[in-house]
């Protein structure tokens, strides 16, 4: 069985590691879960950041996010949220989404404000993306590449190559895992 993950909201932000961290859960290796708070979160830095882009692209993102992973929801969280003490009282929504997911991992940029001395009484490890996808392609490298690909093939406006796409994911900042998965494919 997957281990449950969380996805932080900052990792949800930049379009190309949204795309390939649910592509990435979609292969089995990981359960990923989130919180309406988390989406909220993510979908305001982006409509902040991305006037352009309409509220009801923003809608559609959401929901097909959503759609993509079976079960990623998490509820029944907010009565933790009190209990919880982090160096930033706005991420406690996160941790008490997984806890009550029974997560073991929090995906996050933000490692300092999940220290291991608050997260270890849980059983859960905050890891940095960069981090986590390393872990999943030595665990499983073909079912990473095959998100990859996936991700290659999904994208028709603009389409983009395969270099295109890693190049895009390590400026996302996944520069170690894309490092690695050029070494997988045969270092293109």
């Amino acid at each position: 069985m997957a281990f449950v993950v969380v996805y932080d909201a900052c990792v949800l932000y930049p379009a190309p590691l949204r795309d390939f961290l649910i592509r990435l859960a979609r292969t089995g290796l990981v359960q990923a879960k989130w919180s309406d708070e988390i989406l909220d979160e993510c979908f305001r830095a982006i409509g902040r950041e991305r006037p352009e882009l309409s509220p009801d692209a923003l809608a559609r993102t959401r929901r097909l996010m959503t759609e993509a992973i079976p079960d990623c929801m998490v509820t029944g969280h907010s009565s933790l949220i009190d209990g919880l003490t982090l160096p930033d009282p706005d991420d406690r929504h996160v941790l008490a989404a997984a806890v009550r997911a029974g997560a073991q991992t929090i995906v996050t940029f933000n490692l300092r404000d999940f220290p291991s001395t608050v997260l270890d009484s849980f059983g859960i490890e905050a890891r940095h993306p960069d981090d986590f996808v390393v872990d999943q392609i030595d665990f499983a490298p073909g079912a990473v590449v095959g998100a990859l690909l996936e991700q290659v093939r999904a994208l028709k406006n603009p389409p983009m190559t395969r270099d295109q796409v890693l190049d895009r994911l390590r400026d996302a900042g996944l520069v170690q895992s894309v490092a690695k998965l050029r070494e997988v494919l045969g270092g293109s």
